[in-house]
């Protein structure tokens, strides 16, 4: 399947995290992005190196300057379980904005078609690294990085897109 792109409209599909209470939810992307203006994070995994020291931080700093331009939500996805995506999101004590969910089975990222089969390293199918800026449920901005690069898919890419 051909990755998504700039006019495409995002799928809809349900991924899960945990909400303040500390309760596992379920979340369904079209009813949360419908008539907002959403960015989809994409990372290949919860805490390896890139995505924690560089990719994820970037957001998480980034968060105010990106609500004050209209940004409704920030959301990382990752291929790992809800309770490592919980246990990562509280690494971040200074998070007030991104809500990290987890697509377990990487159907999402099927869905997106942005798949990356890290088999040859022990990880399994994971999710290419991506910021896709999404308004009213059409992809805006699709920063797609190739392998394991990240240039292009920072906050402050984003930033300068909107």
């Amino acid at each position: 399947m051909a990755p998504i792109a700039v006019g495409d409209t995002i799928p809809d599909g349900t991924l899960s995290w945990f909400d303040e209470n500390d309760q596992i939810q379920q979340l369904s992307i079209h009813s949360l992005a419908a008539g907002k203006k959403i960015v989809l994070i994409g990372v290949p995994g919860a805490f390896t190196p890139t995505c924690s020291m560089q990719h994820v931080p970037g957001f998480i700093t980034g968060a105010e300057e990106l609500k004050s331009k209209g940004v409704d939500e920030i959301l990382v996805i990752s291929v790992n379980d809800p309770f490592v995506l919980k246990a990562w999101a509280k690494t971040y004590t200074d998070n007030k904005h991104v809500k990290f969910l987890a697509d377990g089975s990487a159907n999402y990222t099927k869905a997106l078609g942005l798949e990356l089969d890290l088999s040859e390293k022990g990880l399994g199918l994971r999710s290419r690294r991506y910021a896709i800026l999404v308004e009213d449920l059409k992809v805006k901005v699709a920063n797609i990085e190739e392998g394991g690069a990240f240039t292009i898919s920072g906050a402050d890419e984003i930033l300068k897109s909107l």
